[in-house]
């Protein structure tokens, strides 16, 4: 690893436990039907049970990071309606700052429509949104003293690559991630600056093609030439996951499979929440991701998000009775 790395690892482990995290990117208003199978198309079922919950990838993977002990605060856009309101109760009440979030009046909050099965655990999401991504001015009105890690989704290229240089220039010490989820036009620009890269499966194989799915380390070995960031991080799903920290050779990590998969939904946002909080705490690359994947495979075998902390303190200590926790 390069000397700003060791020095951004040096500075947080002398940096008390409870870490300020900032978040950049969506919350959304989830309301997932809980369905025996998944339906084909053309039919009508009924569902098992309906909740409505937190969602959007940046708001789980702070929801799990505050869980674990970190004070964390979020920045996107927020809808001035009854979604909007639920959601700021939400975060508020895990202790997530949302005084960094931009009002829209008039808004609608962003809504992900999801069908989740109990067969397989598979989650199948119909996702509407018509609110404003977050932009580099109202960034730039966030202070970014005492930061000790910011995380940024990788959406609205254009402006998230100006928050991201900000941020750069700025903090040069203070460790930058960056989640690909899907590939957007213009995405590239957030190669350069973040020091972690969380790669979803989806946006390999859409940047690398179809070859990628037969051999991930090749396409991880040629992304780590197109960006600054010294770890990449490539989920795999129930395959586990990828790591190339850089200088070294792509490594991959078994999946933590539960006794029943009861829900996918968000496992991905768990493992990156995983991942920062490992290296946060001082840990390598290696054995942040490898209990970042134990906490991934934790929530996909309950439901929601709550709980996933005490969970992975039971099963480190040895007297995980694998009980599913209830989600707010």
């Amino acid at each position: 690893m390069n000397t700003r790395h060791s020095e951004q690892q040096a500075a947080v482990r002398d940096s008390p436990t409870r870490r300020r995290i900032l978040g950049v990117g969506i919350a959304t208003l989830d309301l997932i039907n809980t369905v025996a199978v998944y339906p084909p198309e053309d039919a009508e079922v009924r569902a098992a049970a309906q909740r409505r919950a937190r969602g959007g990838n940046c708001a789980n993977t702070l929801a799990v990071l505050a869980d674990l002990g970190h004070a964390c605060a979020w920045a996107g856009t927020l809808a001035e309606d009854a979604g909007g309101a639920f959601l700021q109760a939400d975060l508020s009440a895990r202790g997530i700052d949302c005084r960094q979030a931009v009002r829209v009046p008039g808004g609608i909050s962003p809504t992900s429509y999801v069908t989740l099965s109990q067969a397989t655990g598979s989650r199948t999401i119909v996702h509407y949104r018509d609110l404003p991504e977050l932009d580099a001015a109202a960034f730039a009105r966030i202070p970014l003293d005492g930061w000790h890690w910011i995380h940024f989704e990788g959406r609205n290229p254009h402006e998230t690559g100006q928050m991201l240089a900000r941020c750069r220039r700025a903090l040069p010490r203070v460790p930058l991630s960056v989640e690909l989820e899907k590939p957007r036009s213009g995405i590239e620009s957030l190669l350069r600056g973040p020091d972690l890269l969380l790669i979803a499966r989806g946006f390999a194989l859409a940047d690398g093609g179809p070859g990628v799915a037969d051999d991930p380390r090749v396409y991880l070995t040629e992304l780590a030439k197109r960006t600054t960031a010294d770890i990449l991080v490539l989920g795999w799903g129930e395959a586990g996951a990828w790591l190339l920290v850089r200088a070294t050779a792509p490594l991959h990590l078994p999946a933590s499979v539960p006794e029943r998969v009861v829900d996918t939904l968000g496992a991905g946002d768990v493992l990156n929440a995983g991942m920062i909080d490992g290296l946060l705490r001082g840990a390598s690359p290696t054995d942040a991701l490898t209990r970042a994947i134990a906490l991934a495979g934790l929530k996909c075998g309950r439901s929601g998000f709550d709980g996933l902390a005490a969970a992975i303190r039971r099963t480190e200590a040895g007297d995980d009775q694998g009980q599913p926790g209830p989600d707010r």
